[in-house]
């Protein structure tokens, strides 16, 4: 006898996994940034079950080709987008307010009130290397800063229209135009950085760098040596070449930045996305539909 699964239930089911996953996470795997992989089968009982798995959306990658053995693999894109957007924006402000440090002085009791003075984003040029939901995400929230938007994407010509507010950039105006750069695009298909020396040096003296998008776009080494010999103000990251980043060339730098890819992990990303689940699991079993398939 076939039974209607409810929404409901099954969320009830998924904070359960989602709580046990953020309390003892496996190595290496994000929580809120994960695609989730329903694997089909007959039971013995004649019945169907379904597995979810957790993990950071490059790191499972491969499972796309279980796809190919009939085995169902379904995306819950943008769940945790504005908790990425607003960790971007975090990592920008304690930059340009030298949070990090004046909390550090300021615990040591040394009070050291003159000593820093911070930035404002107010009228200043943000460069965004890509134009995905995080990235519009960003843009909307900058906006409210008075900031002037600027975008490097193959896609946002076809967009531009809706964006009458954004200019497309080619990369290096972008490098050189802009005090902040955010990256939110995917890797090349070589795996080679898009940010090297050369780009680096590209950008202006006090200018910024951001990445939460993916560990591999810039150039660690030269990162380092762009920080070290003052070729640009700072540097922001979430996402490392190698993770977990336990030993890393970055480690100890000046005027960097460092989470531990945790853009996308919050609460209300974990209720969203759960939501999402049970909603697609909900209406594979009752009407067979598949939802974001990858």
């Amino acid at each position: 006898m076939e039974t209607q699964l409810n929404t409901e239930s099954v969320y009830k089911k998924i904070k359960l996994v989602s709580r046990n996953f953020w309390n003892n996470p496996p190595f290496g795997i994000s929580f809120a940034n994960y695609r989730v992989v329903r694997k089909f089968c007959k039971k013995e009982d004649g019945g169907e079950r379904f597995e979810i798995q957790l993990g950071e959306s490059e790191t499972i990658m491969y499972l796309i080709e279980d796809s190919k053995k009939n085995i169902i693999v379904m995306n819950t894109p943008g769940g945790n987008t504005n908790a990425t957007a607003e960790h971007t924006i975090s990592l920008i402000l304690s930059l340009y307010r030298k949070i990090p440090e004046t909390n550090d002085s300021t615990h040591k009791g040394l009070w050291e009130k003159k000593k820093y003075k911070g930035l404002e984003l107010r009228g200043k040029k943000i460069g965004l290397i890509g134009f995905g939901n995080v990235a519009q995400r960003v843009a909307e929230i900058v906006k409210g800063f008075d900031m002037e938007i600027s975008v490097f994407s193959e896609s946002f010509e076809s967009r531009k229209d809706n964006f009458s507010n954004i200019k497309s950039l080619p990369l290096d105006e972008i490098l050189s135009f802009c005090d902040i750069i955010s990256l939110h695009c995917n890797s090349q298909k070589n795996g080679n950085p898009i940010i090297n020396l050369s780009e680096l040096k590209k950008m202006k003296k006090n200018a910024v760098i951001i990445n939460t998008a993916r560990g591999n776009l810039i150039n660690e080494v030269d990162l380092n040596t762009a920080l070290k010999e003052s070729i640009i103000k700072g540097a922001a990251l979430d996402v490392y070449s190698e993770e977990p980043a336990k030993n890393n060339i970055l480690f100890g730098a000046n005027n960097l930045i460092l989470t531990p890819h945790i853009a996308a992990s919050t609460e209300d990303a974990q209720i969203i996305v759960a939501k999402q689940i049970a909603e697609q699991i909900s209406e594979f079993f009752n009407t067979g539909k598949i939802t974001n398939s990858v």
